[in-house]
């Protein structure tokens, strides 16, 4: 029996709403008038959005006294039906997983629009780009709370679109030109599989003949998660590499959610991505757009769970890319894309979490969600950090900056803060939820996975340090290092409430909030939580003695590492790669050919068409002479002809 629902839950669907409202009133009619004005219009909508988010979650967990959250559907409206038990709804489903995504998206992007409103002003294009940030919140908001799988590629797709405009909104820059494409590009391929995977569960579903409730959909999130769904389709073998047919569809979803999450090998969007604004940076691609893959996986866990080939994918991607580009991070010069790959690894420890879990040992699923909750609030700050320090700077570079401590003691305390934290260190919040991951591995029996993700804590810990070191030790490496300076209130304003959250989201007791059941409390595992620490406090010593201490053993180091340094200081040549299977393979070979068959075939065959009509044309206008006698006589002739050939048949 659903409870008796408050305002603020009936009514979740003006969360999205206000963003849309913005980016209406935004891009039609404000900027036009007033470019100034559409930061605060953006600001106070979404701001506001954010707050009835925070009423929505004191509401939701308030409801249940049990530590057991039903996952409630108040809004649900037929929109597109292709079969009885077939149809495309628009809606909005609260749970868990839900209203904390409610919270993390509307609280980055309200911070975000903050530190905007500073760091965009004086550029061109103001208007337009707080017209794209409240349409990229929108679709996120409507991603989140899409009760079926239909409405979730709808917005999928629309933040696919609105990441494209804000990465490419310097759309002067070639770099940045090609940068949108290229996310573009590599998402749709993502996205190719999940839509055939959403297909191939619509057909499992209708030919199921599942028993549905009155308004159900086959391609609702309930239904698909449902036990009867999921041991019907669980154990067919569909053909393909011995998987089930359950875990064929899964797997093409789970396509579409490592495209938007990067993980690899569709990992090369991400980096190129950090040629948007700083600030989208921290929005899009730390907090909200990629952790949308996650979301997705999450999602449909029950039914991963159910199909223990494609969680085995899940685990071993995720595993792989987390340490693939926590190498490559190492080596990186530029500040977004060294936090560009940090994204790429804590996005693969996420996936991982969620691989080694299953319906009844779900603590990876809680601890997957919880180190989604920290992580956004710790790598956004990291961002908007990155942000202060390049406006001030003039470079993406960290060695360009240097001696920064002091100049800029806001963003060094909230880069310290937040550092601290994706390390692993106690008391900041990545302590308790990257140690919850790691415990995940542990206790699920993956010793591997578990080695490699100890591995990863260590890498980590190294390499944001080494930009906390080389940007805020030493002296100042160039003349604009010299002369930085702190930044704007609307700019340091966000760090330090980031920084509060940063703080404080590690206490929230998530496994009581956002655990799938059954669920113990799961406190701080000392086995697992002492090594890590350790593994994070060499991670940032070895930060030290190479940066501050002995800062020649860094250049030593990576001449003795040779080929391998280099190879990961052009992140493995993957882009090479890819440049030369779509020039060389691709366009030289593959669309060459149907190039040659496209001039040679089918123009061809359009030419005879088309100049054997204009033959004929010509052929029959000799006979439009516009003499009366020539027709008449034209007529005679045919009426005998016709007349002597029906003579002849009689004969």
């Amino acid at each position: 029996m659903t409870p008796q629902l408050s305002f603020f839950l009936e009514n979740a669907w003006i969360v999205p709403a206000l963003s849309l409202t913005a980016f209406i009133l935004n891009g039609l009619f404000v900027k036009n008038i007033n470019q100034k004005a559409t930061g605060v219009l953006a600001l106070s909508l979404v701001g506001a959005s954010a707050l009835f988010s925070y009423k929505i979650a004191f509401d939701y967990f308030s409801l249940s006294t049990t530590g057991e959250h039903l996952a409630i559907v108040p809004v649900d409206m037929e929109w597109l039906s292709y079969l009885p038990m077939m149809k495309a709804k628009m809606g909005t489903l609260l749970d868990p997983i839900s209203v904390m995504m409610l919270v993390v998206v509307t609280t980055v992007s309200s911070l975000v629009h903050l530190f905007s409103i500073g760091y965009m002003t004086g550029e061109d294009g103001y208007g337009r780009y707080f017209s794209y940030l409240p349409f990229f919140t929108f679709n996120m908001l409507g991603l989140v709370l899409a009760p079926n799988i239909v409405q979730m590629f709808v917005f999928w797709e629309l933040v696919g679109l609105s990441s494209f405009l804000l990465i490419g909104y310097y759309y002067q820059k070639p770099s940045a030109v090609s940068a949108s494409k290229k996310a573009f590009i590599v998402t749709r391929f993502a996205d190719l599989g999940f839509v055939i995977g959403i297909l191939l569960l619509g057909y499992l579903g209708y030919t199921s003949k599942l028993p549905l409730n009155e308004g159900a959909s086959i391609l609702d999130f309930a239904v698909i998660n449902s036990a009867e769904f999921i041991s019907m389709f669980s154990e067919i073998d569909s053909g393909v590499f011995g998987l089930s047919i359950l875990g064929l569809a899964l797997i093409l979803v789970y396509m579409g959610a490592a495209g938007k999450s990067a993980m690899f090998p569709l990992h090369i969007w991400l980096p190129d991505a950090m040629e948007g604004p700083t600030p989208v940076s921290a929005l899009i691609h730390a907090a909200t757009m990629v952790v949308a893959g996650v979301y997705l996986t999450a999602r449909l866990f029950p039914a991963f769970s159910g199909a223990a080939s494609a969680l085995e994918v899940v685990a071993f991607v995720g595993t792989f890319t987390s340490l693939f580009a926590a190498i490559i991070a190492c080596t990186q010069d530029d500040i977004k894309r060294v936090l560009a790959f940090s994204t790429l690894s804590q996005l693969g420890y996420l996936m991982m979490a969620l691989g080694v879990a299953s319906v009844s040992v779900p603590l990876g699923f809680t601890a997957s969600m919880f180190h989604l909750f920290t992580h956004a609030f710790f790598k956004a700050a990291l961002f908007l950090c990155a942000g202060t320090l390049i406006h001030a700077v003039h470079s993406n570079s960290i060695w360009d900056m240097g001696g920064l401590r002091k100049k800029m003691p806001i963003t060094h305390m909230a880069f310290l803060i937040a550092t601290l934290a994706i390390a692993g260190i106690p008391p900041f919040s990545g302590f308790f939820s990257k140690d919850e991951v790691l415990a995940a591995a542990v206790h699920g029996h993956r010793p591997v996975i578990a080695a490699v993700s100890y591995l990863v804590a260590g890498l980590t810990a190294f390499y944001m340090f080494r930009i906390y070191f080389v940007t805020f030790f030493g002296k100042a490496k160039s003349e604009n290092a010299i002369k930085a300076h702190e930044a704007s209130i609307s700019m340091t304003l966000p760090l330090i409430i980031l920084s509060i959250f940063t703080l404080g989201a590690g206490f929230i007791p998530m496994n009581s909030l956002i655990g799938l059941q059954p669920l113990t409390q799961h406190g701080i595992d000392y086995m697992v939580a002492v090594p890590a620490t350790l593994i994070g406090v060499f991670g940032i010593f070895m930060a030290y003695l190479f940066y501050i201490k002995k800062p020649n053993l860094a250049r030593t180091t990576s001449q003795k590492l040779g080929k391998f340094y280099l190879a990961a200081k052009n992140k493995f040549y993957f882009d090479e790669m890819y440049l030369f299977v779509t020039k060389k393979i691709i366009f030289n070979i593959i669309s060459e050919s149907f190039a040659w068959f496209d001039r040679h075939v089918v123009d061809r065959t359009m030419n005879i068409i088309g100049s054997s009509t204009v033959g004929l044309g010509a052929i029959f206008s000799k006979m439009q002479t516009g003499f009366l006698q020539l027709y008449a006589n034209i007529f005679i002739i045919a009426v005998l002809v016709v007349f002597y050939i029906l003579i002849f048949q009689h004969i």
